[in-house]
């Protein structure tokens, strides 16, 4: 069956300017694309003729990082995003205790505090959580994900004390007065209690991923990633995918720290390559925390903080290692950096890796650095000759803009995902939402990028402002590019993969401050719709 798409603007994302009149689709790839009666001549008796009423056809957007497993999961956790201070917190966790029945043998799960934006300013440690129960344990996750709080039960459960060390790469928050856990965990400091209260964690995986996939759909993605994947959300993914419930094509990366390598000898069939909806697309590496949490790694420090730069999660020696690793084996590695000494700390690494290696591939391997928040100028430069592919988290600037002034000042603040910076050296920017910190709203971070404002109604470092057509190639083509997948995705031309979102207006077109206000009407995945608005 053929689908021919014709009736408004049809955006190829091939060059810049370039809007096409009609587009035909058969056996789920683009036949023809071009003017109207050009590609009618191509259109059968049988055909199925889509008008476009004045909408605009585009390609699908490309989620270049995310983690699906981790939504999935905690679709079904208590949703504390919306909480303006400790007492909605707590109301809203015991609303959830006792609708889910949750009882000592459980575990009580919240997601999507921030404390920066709550009137008591500081975390909701267990003083405030053992209000709720002291008898179950309760573990509540930041909307960063890179620290959370526990009550006295989960800490317990963990097994950590005053005499528990803090991890490498981790903090234990403690009080002043003993030495005792305050139930403010950091970093590597989460996994010690996350790993305790797993086994606890029982959630409807199924209806997780229904609701999850609604999500990007209706956001006009089809392309996503379980960024930091383990073999457990491997072995989820895997099942949910071969019973058909997975609809989403997802690019898994293993941490190298737990049994990345194991899982590509395992399974080579996903290696690098789809089998079903999914592939493995590389390796993953985690070098420090969060810029709005103080737990991003700096060369310089943190406003009126004592000369305080946070810390990296591993030692250059096993960073080292990492990098060595993912160039031996010839596999692409994303690595989180927030901080500048991180960002040092990977391309340094990276850099060594490539010089001590014979592999003949190591310079094909498309290295990505995850948000980029801090990236200096002489970094994008080394990356640049690197071959190390920025992807900006560039939400930041709207969410924690004004944040960032408070812990940065207002220079470093001002270059926050430095984006014209990163364009302006033609590299191949992408730009993601860190699902589930923040919703994979596509639309939302190209206007992110093209004005600069922040919550409170401000516009922070105007200098790093891109242009819209930049911002709709980080979301199309230049992700299909960080995915090897350029040939197949993220843009309109014959012979590629027809995945493609019907929008109400086309955003070169809108006013660069409504381009948020722009919805998604169709998600259509291979040819086929697989979401509709109001459907």
């Amino acid at each position: 069956m053929q689908q021919f798409y014709y009736g408004g603007d049809i955006l190829t994302m091939e060059k810049e300017g370039e809007i096409l009149e009609a587009v035909l689709v058969e056996n789920g790839r683009i036949k023809s694309a071009g003017d109207f009666e050009k590609v009618k001549l191509l259109v059968k008796e049988d055909a199925q003729w889509i008008n476009l009423e004045g909408k605009t056809l585009m390609p699908a957007f490309i989620d270049a990082h995310s983690h699906i497993s981790t939504a999935i999961q905690m679709s079904q956790a208590a949703d504390l995003s919306q909480c303006e201070s400790f007492e909605e917190i707590l109301s809203v966790l015991r609303e959830y205790q006792k609708e889910q029945q949750i009882g000592k043998s459980g575990v009580i799960i919240g997601f999507g505090y921030d404390h920066n934006f709550l009137p008591e300013g500081k975390q909701p440690d267990k003083k405030y959580l053992n209000q709720v129960s002291k008898e179950i344990p309760i573990y509540i996750s930041h909307a960063s994900g890179h620290m959370g709080c526990a009550n006295d039960a989960a800490l317990a459960l963990a097994g950590i004390t005053k005499d528990t060390q803090d991890p490498e790469g981790g903090k234990i928050g403690r009080s002043d007065k003993d030495n005792e856990p305050n139930g403010y965990l950091e970093e590597a400091a989460m996994m010690m209690l996350q790993k305790a209260i797993g086994p606890r964690i029982k959630f409807d995986l199924k209806e997780g991923l229904k609701k999850t996939q609604e999500l990007y759909l209706q956001n006009g993605i089809v392309t996503v990633q379980d960024g930091a994947a383990s073999p457990e959300s491997f072995a989820m993914l895997r099942q949910m995918d071969e019973s058909k419930e997975l609809i989403l094509d997802v690019v898994l990366y293993p941490l190298l720290q737990n049994k990345a390598k194991e899982l590509f000898l395992e399974f080579p069939e996903y290696a690098e390559q789809y089998c079903g909806n999914l592939k493995l697309g590389g390796y993953k590496a985690v070098l420090d925390g969060s810029p709005q949490g103080r737990s991003a790694w700096l060369t310089k420090p943190y406003e009126n903080s004592g000369g305080y730069c946070a810390y990296p999660w591993f030692s250059d020696e096993e960073t080292e290692k990492f990098m060595k690793t993912a160039v031996e084996d010839s596999r692409q590695i994303l690595v989180h950096c927030n901080g500048d000494a991180a960002g040092d700390q990977f391309i340094q690494a990276y850099k060594k890796a490539l010089e001590n290696s014979k592999n003949s591939q190591k310079d094909k391997l498309r290295p990505v650095m995850i948000h980029c928040q801090t990236a200096r100028e002489d970094q994008l430069e080394e990356m640049k000759e690197l071959g190390i592919l920025p992807s900006i988290f560039v939400g930041h600037v709207y969410y924690w803009g004004e944040v960032h002034r408070n812990n940065l000042g207002e220079e470093r603040a001002a270059r926050i995902s430095p984006c014209h910076s990163a364009f302006l050296r033609n590299m191949k920017v992408t730009f993601h939402q860190d699902t589930p910190v923040t919703k994979p709203n596509m639309l939302h971070s190209v206007w992110c990028a093209v004005n600069r404002i922040t919550r409170a109604g401000n516009q922070l470092g105007k200098a790093q402002c891109c242009t819209v057509y930049e911002a709709l190639q980080a979301v199309t083509i230049n992700g299909a590019y960080t995915y090897f997948e350029e040939k197949e995705k993220g843009s309109i031309k014959e012979g590629k993969r027809a995945d493609f979102v019907i929008l109400d207006r086309n955003p070169v077109k809108t006013e660069k401050r409504m381009i948020k206000e722009i919805q998604v009407l169709e998600t259509i995945k291979e040819g086929k719709s697989i979401w509709k608005k109001g459907r």
